[in-house]
């Protein structure tokens, strides 16, 4: 069954009941019946009838799907990008699929930062040059049991005040998931229950942990942060829930097309303040790269990444980064002010 057939059913009964609901006591006896039929129709098993189970491929192969020299996807037999409307009027299975597809490439890119980057997966690392966070596991899904049930109920030996807190993370970002789950996956069959990475319950939870954990007791002098999209919002976190340590280890920051809100987030001015002094963030926009772009936060300087994708922000800005952490290193160990076009940003800021 198509939605424009299911659509057609649900015209036609609200224009039924429009119609029923402008007559007398007849009509309104028919109006209650047609309310009640519209009460039992389950979108979901309508859609559910005509969309293909969900059973996808666990290899690119299987998908024939394949990344050339450029490091591009591309379909094996006709070279064309991927496609997200494989099946028309199936966008929740398309939604799967392609997030089935997701997980291969996930995995085939922590095999590409093994084996060509010569980084070491480990959990947590600790002691090395680059530690690559890992924002968005923050739980696994697994079959509900009864087990599980008891074992999610069961209280814990954490503060009142630290559970509850966790408690509230927890629950909005599961509603927020589950919305979405709904739409894109009406045919679940199997019940499940997400359990949480202790102390890695959110984006947010996990930057804190790994700061406490490896970061803080690091012996580096000069550490430098990398935040994409919404890793700014959990370093934006991460200065209010550890200002002074923050500010006492972390020597620049580069946010990448960062969502953070110094406003919504409730940061302090001290914090806006080392913000200005101390961070950047390359934007997508159609400007070259590191010009200048108007903000109407008073946080940090907000620069060109000379893209308007943003996905490619990180990767367009690098160049530039490093030259920001180098003269941000510079002047940390010669007790000097920073280059003068932050300092000019600053006063652009001041005087907004």
């Amino acid at each position: 069954m198509s939605f424009s057939f299911i659509t057609l059913i649900l015209l036609t009964i609200w224009i039924n009941m429009a119609q029923l609901q402008q007559g007398g006591p007849d009509e309104k006896e028919k109006t209650t019946a047609l309310k009640d039929l519209l009460s039992r129709i389950d979108l979901d098993e309508l859609m559910k009838k005509d969309e293909p189970p969900l059973e996808f491929p666990d290899t690119l192969e299987g998908f024939e799907y394949a990344f050339n020299e450029k490091g591009q996807l591309r379909h094996i037999k006709t070279g064309e990008p991927f496609v997200f409307n494989y099946r028309e009027d199936l966008h929740r299975w398309n939604q799967k699929r392609y997030e089935a597809l997701g997980e291969i490439i996930t995995k085939y890119v922590y095999e590409l930062l093994e084996k060509e980057c010569h980084l070491k997966k480990v959990t947590l690392p600790e002691g090395y040059g680059v530690i690559v966070l890992n924002p968005n596991e923050n739980y696994i899904e697994v079959e509900k049991t009864k087990a599980q049930v008891q074992l999610s109920s069961d209280s814990s030996d954490e503060p009142a005040e630290k559970r509850e807190r966790k408690d509230k993370i927890q629950k909005e970002t599961k509603k927020r998931r589950d919305f979405y789950e709904k739409y894109r996956n009406p045919q679940k069959e199997k019940e499940t229950v997400q359990l949480y990475i202790r102390d890695n319950g959110s984006p947010e939870e996990h930057a804190i942990y790994v700061w406490d954990h490896f970061i803080a007791e690091s012996a580096a002098e000069n550490i430098f942060f990398v935040a994409h999209s919404y890793g700014g919002l959990a370093f934006v976190e991460l200065m209010i829930q550890r200002e002074a340590d923050v500010k006492n280890k972390v020597t620049a920051v580069a946010l990448t097309d960062s969502v953070h809100n110094v406003w919504h987030q409730e940061a302090g001015k001290t914090i806006r303040e080392w913000m200005r002094e101390n961070c950047c963030n390359w934007v997508s926009s159609s400007e070259p790269l590191d010009t200048s772009v108007e903000s109407m936060l008073p946080d940090c300087p907000r620069v060109s990444a000379g893209t308007e994708r943003h996905e490619l922000t990180s990767w367009k800005s690098f160049p530039s980064i490093f030259k920001f952490f180098s003269e941000a290193s510079e002047a940390k160990n010669s007790s000097v002010k920073l280059a003068p076009t932050r300092r000019s940003n600053r006063i652009k800021y001041e005087e907004l």
